[in-house]
């Protein structure tokens, strides 16, 4: 069986307690001296089993095989992408059985995680999350006061669009933020742009 690990926790010694999402559902499962076993680690994708035994509260995790991506070795790519999964963790920790998007989605953008800027990548896979759940609201209507938009748009948290005056947040031009959730891609945007929807993404998704 295969997932991305999503969330390590320790428990007592040296042992942890380790979330996987897998193609079908979010497991929970306990390691046994995990302190000394450097692959059950935030983000990484591992082949592995799930032990069962009636005498345990939880499944043991065992055989655990590190799927490696040769972008792990990048301090900062493995950083946004650790940054990523724990608050893509903190959106699914309390669903079971969260759907084959997300696992589909962490499995995607690794694979292309080396060729661009990551932050690039984690606002697009982002906006894809917010477009599967039917939380992408087009930038017509301010999300405080629903007054039509002008030419510069405020983008909260979720990416909610909403006029300047009516949030603190970053302000962007009305037909870049329409060409960005059209197309999903920030190629059309600057760097210090992505940075700023990056920012907002980090309050929670």
């Amino acid at each position: 069986m295969q997932g991305f690990i999503l969330d390590v926790k320790k428990a007592r010694s040296e042992d942890s307690i380790v979330s996987i999402l897998t193609p079908e559902k979010l497991k929970t499962l306990y390691r046994f001296y995990g302190a000394r076993h450097p692959i059950v680690t935030t983000g990484y994708k591992i082949d592995f089993e799930a032990e069962t035994d009636s005498a345990n509260f939880m499944p043991k995790l065992r055989n655990v095989t590190h799927l490696g991506y040769p972008w792990l070795a990048e301090f900062e790519r493995m950083r946004v992408w650790q940054s990523f999964v724990v608050l893509l963790y903190r959106h699914l920790k309390d669903v079971e059985l969260p759907g084959s998007f997300y696992y589909d989605m962490l499995e995607r953008y690794a694979s292309i995680w080396h060729l661009q800027n990551p932050k690039r990548s984690s606002v697009e896979a982002y906006l894809h999350l917010l477009m599967h759940e039917g939380r992408l609201h087009p930038p017509d209507r301010c999300f405080a006061c629903s007054g039509e938009l002008d030419d510069r748009v405020s983008l909260i948290r979720a990416y909610l669009p909403a006029h300047p005056k009516c949030a603190i947040a970053s302000t962007y031009e009305k037909s870049k933020v329409e060409r960005l959730f059209l197309t999903l891609s920030t190629i059309e945007l600057e760097d210090e742009e992505v940075e700023r929807l990056w920012m907002t993404m980090t309050e929670g998704l």
